[in-house]
């Protein structure tokens, strides 16, 4: 019989993440095959100095989680004319060293995706390449995609190329420490300041990067923000659970990475080549997002419509900060989940709904997803003028694979999320906390208590509890490896 202290170690939390990656068809290991494969990559740059543009000298930086060894991205900006930015996004070149129909590839289309876990990360290629030698890591040469954008002051998009390179990482950063320097909340993170014009370098990305946020959003992207807590570990026992909020470093990734992607799905399709595509459709239960709006006494129209939309979002952000992330939650399941399909030259694709953009696909993280590196050994052929590496049958079975894979992994990590947020309310039954309504139905009703933000069932005293609806809640039960956590009404 396992102690309560057993019961609050990691190693309990890999075991039950280990068994959700077989429950939902994924190989939590490595074949011998594919083992063997690492042996033989190369451990150089594989990328002859003729055939890249060597951009070493640029002052390229990661921006990241302050723990993520996978870095797939690289940015650099440059001011042009008093009105004109460039901005440069370089993608790890995954495709120089994993073979398409090798046994790591094999590995990587089965799984489709890395999965990140409470209980450890299930990589999508092993760690010696995302990690490392495929990893855009602190002072390593490496190959690159770039993707050249050059904008306006008001973040509109005037010219765009896409090409080879070389180049080097001059400084790995986190999020959170960025985000505090732009915010004037904290100092300049020693990292930036090690290296001569980065900070200044930044503080361009960072202005570049909100004008091509507000032209977005001006064109009906939506402001979304849900509460997405990470385990916080103290050696291998559970200490707490951190809500991951969105800051200005997060942004520039974020709003940087949309337009790289735009570029490249554009650049695809002037090629007249099949390729994958990212859409958000439009929503199915948009009456239902009307239902909600008029709850909180904001007229939608009867259509969907993205900008009307993201008005009734900003209003309710402004109007109830506190309760916006559950009513985010609430529309994007109502929004329906991405999927991927595939683009040919004489077809026509609606687009991404929530991002309010035309034109999108996965092509900036290779490390992580497959649909990336599936388009990037495209973009690579297209660019080369080279036979297309994919059958249009076979794009399209591996659009339906990916959407499903991709789904099963949310799954994974919502029930080891679960099971990791039991494991730490599990010293403390009897309890007793604030908490929101966060869903009501015939089904059941859900809560979220504040600190740690963590959601379990109502099993007591919900007659009459209805969405948005502030109580105070006792926790009765938790179930670690079913991530059951169980409360009751109390005064």
């Amino acid at each position: 019989m396992a102690t309560q202290s057993d019961a609050k170690r990691k190693g309990v939390l890999e075991q039950i993440a280990r068994r959700a990656m077989q429950k939902y068809g994924f190989r939590p290991d490595f074949s011998a095959e594919a083992s063997g494969e690492l042996e033989t990559v190369p451990q150089g740059d594989p990328v002859a100095e003729s055939s890249a543009t060597d951009m070493r000298h640029l002052l390229w930086s990661s921006i990241d989680n302050d723990d993520s060894l996978d870095l797939d991205q690289l940015t650099v900006a440059e001011v042009l004319t008093d009105k004109q930015v460039k901005v440069l996004v370089a993608i790890a070149d995954v495709g120089a060293l994993v073979s398409k129909n090798s046994a790591i590839d094999a590995h990587a289309r089965h799984n489709t995706t890395s999965v990140y876990t409470a209980g450890g990360i299930f990589p999508m290629l092993p760690e010696k390449l995302s990690t490392d030698l495929t990893s855009l890591n602190y002072h390593q040469d490496r190959p690159a995609m770039v993707i050249e954008m050059v904008m306006d002051g008001g973040g509109v998009l005037q010219d765009a190329t896409i090409y080879r390179a070389r180049v080097r990482n001059q400084a790995k950063l986190a999020y959170d420490s960025v985000a505090a320097w732009l915010e004037g909340k904290e100092p300049m993170p020693a990292a930036v300041a090690a290296v001569p014009g980065l900070a200044d370098n930044l503080r361009l990305q960072d202005r570049a990067a909100q004008q091509l946020k507000a032209l977005r959003h001006a064109h009906g992207a939506l402001d979304l923000e849900t509460l997405e807590a990470r385990p916080v570990f103290a050696g291998d026992e559970i200490q707490d659970l951190r809500a991951d909020a969105r800051n200005r470093a997060k942004e520039i990734i974020e709003d940087f990475m949309i337009a790289a992607n735009g570029v490249t799905a554009r650049f695809l399709h002037g090629k007249k080549v099949a390729a994958l595509r990212r859409m958000v459709r439009s929503p199915k239960r948009w009456d239902r997002i009307v239902e909600i709006a008029a709850q909180h006494a904001y007229k939608l129209p009867s259509q969907p419509d993205s900008k009307s939309l993201e008005g009734f979002l900003v209003a309710q952000k402004a109007a109830d900060p506190l309760r916006f992330p559950d009513l985010s939650l609430a529309v994007i399941k109502l929004l329906g989940p991405g999927e991927y399909v595939v683009e040919a030259p004489e077809t026509s694709i609606p687009g991404h709904f929530g991002l309010a953009v035309k034109d999108y696909t996965h092509s900036t993280a290779p490390n992580r997803r497959f649909p990336d590196l599936i388009t990037q050994r495209i973009l690579k052929a297209a660019i080369e003028g080279a036979h297309a590496p994919y059958s249009r049958d076979e794009l399209t079975e591996l659009a339906r694979h990916c959407t499903q894979k991709e789904n099963d992994a949310n799954k994974v990590e919502r029930l080891v999320a679960k099971s990791a947020a039991a494991m730490l309310l599990s010293s403390r039954i009897g309890e007793r906390f604030d908490a929101i309504c966060t869903g009501a139905a015939q089904k059941g009703t859900w809560v979220r208590i504040f600190h740690p933000p963590i959601e379990g069932r109502l099993l007591d005293g919900f007659e009459g509890v209805d969405v948005g609806q502030r109580l105070k809640v006792q926790l009765v039960r938790t179930d670690v490896h079913k991530g059951y956590i169980d409360f009751k009404k109390t005064k």
